[in-house]
């Protein structure tokens, strides 16, 4: 077979539902190092074993600040000099991290459910006082993660809906100068709240960042702003797609639904199955560039050349994890990498977890009769970076 028939065109299928294109399972068994080419940038591997995708995450011979003014594989033609802290390596990634990593802790993290059961409760009446049917996606999803996490770096109020259009039209778009000109507008933004806390100092994160800037000098006016941005918009749009998906995935499965109301203990592991098992995205993973030849378990990848991950097929790599396209709630464990691993494992993880625990269970404990009000298989997706239900309508 010549070369150039296995190079594959990527991303190579999308979803269907909440099944993941099994094309890509196929990849994992008989071309797991596959070749391929976005319609921008130079070829990658694709590389989709849950053993190997673990460690390109971990491995630091695996570098994302390699990628930085590089002609990456990319799905649009302009680049964005991207000088957050999702494209440092350590130690300089480590030294922003610390900054932020005691307000995400799981003890910090389980001090803040309360407030994100306050939350839920508050948008749970509103819901309730509107009368069904209600869409899940506008009552619910979005406006959870947003309010938890406009509230731990102190946003006002009056700015949240702002952030959130801002947001959607970043993990939405399609034209590359829409996209960096609300950059540009978010960045804009930030600044102006960091100004404030200057004016006026605060305990909030973005406070505390401001406090290490201008007394500690551990971080730069650009680092300040660039990482309160990635906290941002990273804490909420991939959680409100998680608790969509998973009152569509529970939802629509009736086996599942008695399970949970016979057993709501067992909310915390079916969080765990849907983070597993729902597609949230077919673009693959943040870029990576090999600065050294690395052995994998299913080849060699040499230095220079791009590296894509898959987690989605790696969280259904049968080597790890049995009947793996089934969603099982009893599964005695669930190491899925939906966050990551390794240094830039997701720092919101431990958060983006009780606001769907909370979401789940309350939703169960609340609306007894709770459903959905259309056929599962008519539920209509986002497009763009990340994937979700793009409208859930639920009655009770």
């Amino acid at each position: 077979m010549d070369v150039a028939e296995n190079i594959h065109s990527f991303p190579i299928s999308k979803p269907t539902g909440f099944a993941y294109p099994p094309c890509y399972r196929e990849l994992q068994e008989k071309e797991p190092l596959a070749r391929i080419r976005m319609a921008y940038g130079v070829e990658a591997r694709l590389i989709t074993r849950y053993a190997d995708v673990r460690t390109v995450l971990s491995d630091p011979r695996f570098s994302r600040a390699a990628t930085v003014g590089a002609d990456i594989p990319r799905p649009t033609a302009p680049l964005l000099h991207d000088t957050s802290i999702l494209s440092l390596d350590p130690p300089e990634h480590t030294r922003l991290r610390r900054l932020v990593a005691q307000a995400f802790t799981v003890r910090g993290i389980e001090t803040m459910r309360p407030r994100v059961e306050k939350a839920v409760a508050e948008l749970l009446d509103a819901m309730e006082g509107q009368g069904p049917p209600a869409d899940l996606v506008t009552a619910l999803a979005r406006p959870l993660p947003l309010t938890v996490i406009c509230d731990m770096l102190g946003v006002p109020d009056s700015q949240s809906d702002t952030f959130r259009a801002l947001a959607h039209t970043l993990f939405t778009g399609t034209d590359q100068g829409e996209v960096e000109a609300t950059v540009g507008q978010m960045l804009g933004l930030i600044g102006e709240l960091v100004a404030e806390r200057r004016r006026t100092p605060s305990d909030d994160l973005l406070g505390r960042l401001v406090q290490a800037r201008d007394h500690d000098d551990r971080l730069s006016e650009e680092e300040l702003v660039n990482l309160a941005l990635t906290l941002l918009v990273g804490g909420f749009e991939n959680t409100a797609h998680e608790i969509a998906n998973f009152a569509a995935l529970v939802l629509g499965s009736p086996e599942h639904l008695a399970q949970l109301r016979a057993a709501p203990e067992l909310v915390p592991a079916a969080v765990e199955e849907v983070l597993r098992i729902a597609p949230l995205s077919v673009t693959g993973g943040f870029v990576r560039i090999a600065v050294d030849d690395v052995e994998l378990s299913a080849g060699t990848i040499h230095k220079g050349e791009a590296v894509v991950i898959d987690t989605q097929a790696a969280n259904l790599d049968p080597a790890v994890f049995d009947n793996p396209t089934e969603m099982d709630f009893h599964r005695s464990t669930n190491p899925h990498l939906i966050f990551g691993h390794g240094a830039h494992r997701c720092i919101g993880a431990e958060l983006a977890r009780v606001e769907l625990q909370v979401a789940a269970g309350s939703l169960l404990r609340r609306f007894p009769k709770l459903a959905l009000a259309i056929p599962r298989d008519a539920i209509e997706f986002t497009g763009g970076v990340l994937r979700g239900p793009a409208c859930l309508p639920v009655t009770w």
